[in-house]
């Protein structure tokens, strides 16, 4: 009970030490991961731009409302951002138009891909993924509004890192300095083909040096995460602790969450990390869709001491979920 007292907000302390708990526990039937929608919440719509998938959404809590930016693809494979708000964090409206479309080089013919959200200050920074169908590349952007976007540009290119030799995807930024230094979790591929949770820092949030010459959460043989580690929602930070929700996908491909615990001092030093996935796959959107199997938390936010974790399914909708807290 040392950790939840130290928690300054009793809702926040709760769903903090549920996370922990689970984390060190490794407790498969946590029971407190439970669906708030049996059906998606965000579906493919009209014969445009968000036709084929909406999928992969980053969520804030902004000006008194659920805020989410998803990834739209249409029937050529094109992804942009769309953009939708709620007052209850399950019924969305969303905007006619993207907000975020291929514009550079780097984005064309492929789009921009799965974003995450993080407000530091008065700025929103979105990390997504740009593509052009030939490279993949983690991309930065700023706003003030989460309507009207500034590039950035690629913030860690492709095949250039330590121990990266592939694409570069999914940036998770811790939301406060540790050591006078931002953090930064992300999606590499190693030489093994298989892709990895790496880290980085920055003292401005716009240039990213490398934090280790190999993974800071590597892949698991013959456990759920045995072929792919990825970065979800900007972690969470307590006193001890970094709460970091990832997505691991074993041999077959079958996306499923887990959670990793990492020192509060020292990002790159792992504490615990789930044994068995604490969310899976079991709707029949979620098992079937353009992707089969996948559940992909990207999109995380915390009111009147819930947690509503926003997630990709089957690479075609969006669904919701709540955390367990602990008592």
């Amino acid at each position: 009970m040392g950790l939840t007292r130290s928690i300054r907000k009793a809702g926040l302390a709760l769903v903090f030490f549920s996370l922990l708990v689970l984390a060190k526990n490794a407790d498969p039937a946590f029971a407190g991961w439970h669906r708030l929608s049996i059906e998606p919440i965000v579906s493919p719509r009209g014969s445009g731009w968000e036709s084929a998938g909406t999928f992969n959404p980053a969520v804030v809590f902004h000006r008194g409302k659920f805020v989410m930016l998803y990834r739209a693809q249409d029937h050529a494979g094109t992804s942009r951002l769309g953009y939708a708000e709620s007052s209850d964090g399950i019924h969305f409206v969303r905007r006619p138009e993207p907000v975020v479309w291929p514009e550079t080089e780097y984005e064309k013919d492929g789009g921009v891909e799965d974003p995450r959200l993080v407000k530091i200050g008065s700025t929103y920074y979105l990390t997504y993924t740009g593509y052009n169908k030939k490279d993949a590349q983690l991309c930065l952007a700023t706003s003030k509004d989460l309507i009207h976007w500034k590039r950035k540009g690629v913030i860690l290119p492709a095949y250039q890192g330590n121990w990266n030799v592939g694409w570069t995807k999914s940036g998770a930024i811790i939301p406060e300095k540790i050591n006078g230094k931002y953090w930064m979790y992300w999606l590499g591929t190693s030489a093994d083909k298989t892709d990895q949770m790496g880290l980085a820092f920055s003292s401005d949030l716009l240039h990213w040096t490398e934090a280790s010459d190999r993974p800071v959460l590597p892949r698991r043989p013959g456990m759920f995460d045995s072929r792919v580690v990825e970065p979800g929602p900007p972690p969470m930070v307590t006193p001890r602790d970094i709460v970091v929700i990832y997505n691991g996908a074993d041999d077959q491909l079958v996306y499923r969450t887990g959670i990793a615990v990492f020192d509060r001092h020292d990002p790159r030093k792992l504490i615990s990390r789930t044994d068995q996935p604490v969310f899976a796959p079991e709707k029949e959107w979620e098992i079937t869709g353009q992707v089969p199997n996948v559940v992909f938390v990207e999109g995380a936010v915390v009111q009147r001491g819930r947690y509503f974790f926003y997630y990709g399914a089957g690479d075609k909708h969006v669904g919701v979920v709540e955390a367990a807290i602990v008592r």
